[in-house]
């Protein structure tokens, strides 16, 4: 965010960044097939023509030992005729009613689609056989006012595999840990507008990510789920915990209303007039060629789209069913990372077959265990997409901008009378090396000297003596731009990142550069 607190600071009271919603999922993995199924009938000797009658005595204790606590406490145990019904909605409404702030509030009951399993004969085989199929069956929702993580709720189905679904708040969670260490705050709904101290609040948000989460879940499972592990007989398993969706969210808090309204006004305007496709593939990590265009072998499907909804108007940009958007709501501007396919973002880590092994980019995991690179990589979305919106602002002639980076300069360390020639913003080559320098990927990190030789050069080299001479080429083009201002090295690495007035400058020099005629005449002071 340094780039836009630079531009913006004087306007921002404070940034809140953490997990908003978190939607982890819990699997018996061996029922969750139909041959670990098959071993689940044969470890408890049930024949699959008493597979039904079994199953069937298996959800009535399942659904007994869920519901007892309500029982026990006379929570109301409501059934919901109509998935249009709100589920948060009703809980909070009960609690209200019933004044609850703390413990179980309600159990609600319901009937979804799920995953599931049926006994089919075959009549080429003449024989019964287990099948996997999508059905239908009884849901309960268990909602709490959870003394950690404030209104949560967790979800089980009563029907073999007795999967389990656990939805938490990480602002909910928060004001638990405000309240605990005492902070005084304001809030709306579920955005903060106000709060004490922003670096405690932040520090308070960071420590959530040290949570020991297979444990947690575990604890929250047996709470809704007693009879796990007896109910499994003589096959007990574990649960298996996954995120199955995860939402990243910065919010950035103005001293005014009518700051982010004027703002964001003009956020929202630019993001539908000007971001690309390419835009927005780099803005969630993807990777563009030198050409500027979407890789030839890119199946997806890159899509923006803006909405008024309640709280405000909503601009959001999908690539591969993950997400990133901006929307307001009274001071707040939040830009919010939605991971629902973790593979498409990658992880430093060794094999699962192999885990003292050599440690690689592999996939992302849907597993806890990549719970915080998810949080690394939500966080450099969010500010690749915050350090964008940085530059709009600038009333800058370009004039101003192109002239010192048209003109030869001094040579970077160098005292005597050398220097490094002009750039040509608008000539292809120039062009395309201010590109690749500023891809938004290498904000968090910087960027190396081989990094620049994979986005300048499409194919790699065949032999070495092609590849030291790349090698030099960009050494000299790294010197070039540091003369100019553009890149600054990192102290003690080899790494390198675009300046503040850089960034700035290669910004709209590129957006003047894609820019047409009439656009730029009929914008002209």
């Amino acid at each position: 965010m340094e780039s836009f607190l630079g531009t913006f600071g004087h306007l921002v009271l404070g940034v809140l960044s953490g997990f908003d919603r978190l939607v982890f999922r819990g699997h018996l993995r061996q029922l969750s097939y139909e041959q670990g199924m098959g071993y689940y009938l044969w470890a408890n000797q049930v024949l699959l023509k008493d597979f039904k009658a079994h199953a069937i005595e298996q959800t009535k204790a399942l659904i007994d030992a869920s519901l007892a606590d309500a029982l026990r406490l006379k929570r109301p145990t409501p059934y919901l005729n109509s998935s249009k019904i709100s589920k948060e909605d009703e809980a909070r409404r009960l609690a209200k009613r019933d004044q609850v702030q703390d413990g179980l509030i309600c159990v609600l009951k319901c009937v979804e689609p799920c995953m599931t399993y049926e006994v089919h004969r075959n009549r080429e085989r003449k024989m019964l056989e287990l099948r996997g199929k999508r059905g239908k069956c009884s849901f309960l929702y268990h909602y709490y006012m959870h003394p950690q993580f404030g209104l949560m709720h967790a979800r089980i189905q009563t029907w073999f595999p007795y999967a389990i679904q656990v939805c938490i708040n990480g602002r909910e969670w928060l004001g638990r840990q405000l309240d605990k260490a005492g902070l005084t705050y304001e809030r709306r709904d579920n955005k903060f507008t106000d709060v004490e101290s922003f670096v405690k609040a932040q520090a308070l948000l960071d420590r959530q990510l040290r949570t020991a989460w297979p444990k947690t879940l575990d604890e929250i499972a047996q709470t809704i789920h007693p009879s796990h592990p007896q109910l499994l007989g003589h096959a007990p398993m574990d649960y298996y915990w996954s995120v199955y969706q995860s939402e990243w969210a910065s919010d950035i808090v103005f001293r005014t209303r009518a700051d982010a309204e004027r703002l964001f006004g003009q956020w929202v305007r630019h993001a539908m007039m000007n971001y690309h496709s390419t835009d927005v593939m780099r803005f969630l990590g993807k990777t563009i060629p030198l050409h500027g265009q979407v890789h030839a072998k890119f199946e997806g499907e890159v899509v923006s789209t803006l909405r008024r909804r309640e709280e405000g108007v909503c601009v959001k940009h999908w690539v591969n069913g993950n997400s990133i958007k901006m929307y307001d709501c009274d001071r707040n501007v939040r830009i919010e990372t939605t991971i629902n396919q973790p593979e498409e973002f990658k992880v430093y880590r060794p094999s699962e077959a192999d885990p003292e092994g050599k440690k690689e980019w592999r996939p992302m995991r849907r597993g806890v265990a990549d719970l915080n690179r998810r949080a690394e990589v939500s966080q450099a979305a969010n500010e690749r997409y915050a350090a964008a919106t940085a530059v709009i602002q600038d009333t800058t002639p370009l004039k101003d901008v192109v002239q010192p980076l048209c003109q030869r300069v001094p040579a970077p360390g160098k005292t005597g009378k050398r220097k490094v020639r002009a750039l040509n913003p608008f000539a292809a080559e120039d062009a395309a090396l201010l590109e690749a320098v500023n891809d938004p990927k290498h904000t968090a990190n910087g960027l190396r000297n081989r990094d620049l030789v994979d986005m300048l050069y499409a194919k790699r080299a065949r032999t070495k003596e092609e590849r030291q001479r790349r090698s030099a080429r960009v050494t000299r083009l790294i010197r070039l731009l540091r003369a100019h201002g553009i890149l600054h090295k990192v102290p003690k690495t080899h790494r390198y990142q675009v300046s503040p007035d850089g960034r700035k400058a290669v910004t709209a020099l590129l957006a003047a550069r894609n820019a047409n005629a009439e656009f730029l005449t009929s914008n002209a002071a």
